[in-house]
């Protein structure tokens, strides 16, 4: 009977442990993407590889956990749904990383703006995640906060692509313009699955209250 006790047992400070450490590696992979947007180097784009292999582990055991175990402290489908939106949110930023390297791109202001607000994003959900048991109110003000910080990276991203796609003058402009566009487009996708991370913290309270 011991496996049906475990198997029965809540892991409320498992699931919530993990979530909040997925929390931790959305900060770690922005500081990651950040630290390559002030000085592109084969050593730091290593980094931000080996913070986004990381993040995946920790999203791997959770999954394992919510598969092992048949009580959860809130419905696991949020549960799931919130480690899904944190685990996407962390590849898009390594992923940026990634292309500048691939596409020999320098950082643009644009790009630098984006990962400011994405910093203060991962900041609000790593804060929203550790406050959610306890003061469910105070986790929803930082959800809010993330897709306010949502809407503000939307506002960049369309005015950067507009200024991207004035008047290319030849075929390798336009490369580079496509190349960029890329770049634009993980970071966006990135605050997208914030934004919807936000939105499952935002549930989660709702269910609660």
């Amino acid at each position: 009977m011991d496996w049906l006790k475990r198997f029965l047992r809540p892991k409320q400070d498992n699931f919530m442990a993990l979530l909040i450490q997925q929390g931790k590696y959305t900060i770690y992979i922005v500081d990651a993407l950040q630290a390559y947007l002030r000085k592109q180097s084969d050593k730091k784009s290593t980094h931000a590889r080996e913070v986004e292999k990381e993040a995946d582990e920790i999203q791997r055991i959770l999954v394992h956990e919510l598969m092992d175990t048949f009580v959860t402290p809130i419905d696991r489908e949020d549960i799931f749904s919130l480690s899904r939106a944190l685990d996407n949110f962390i590849d898009y930023v390594y992923d940026t990383v990634d292309e500048l390297e691939i596409f020999k791109l320098e950082a643009t202001e644009p790009v630098v703006k984006i990962a400011g607000l994405l910093h203060e994003m991962s900041i609000e959900l790593h804060m929203a995640i550790t406050q959610l048991m306890d003061y469910p109110g105070v986790a929803q003000e930082h959800a809010r906060r993330v897709k306010h910080l949502e809407n503000q990276v939307e506002d960049v991203y369309r005015l950067s692509l507009a200024a991207l796609f004035q008047g290319p003058q030849d075929v390798p402009q336009v490369m580079e313009i496509l190349k960029t566009r890329e770049v634009l487009r993980h970071l966006s996708n990135a605050a997208d699955q914030g934004d919807r991370a936000a939105d499952t913290v935002m549930d989660i309270v709702v269910k609660w209250s």
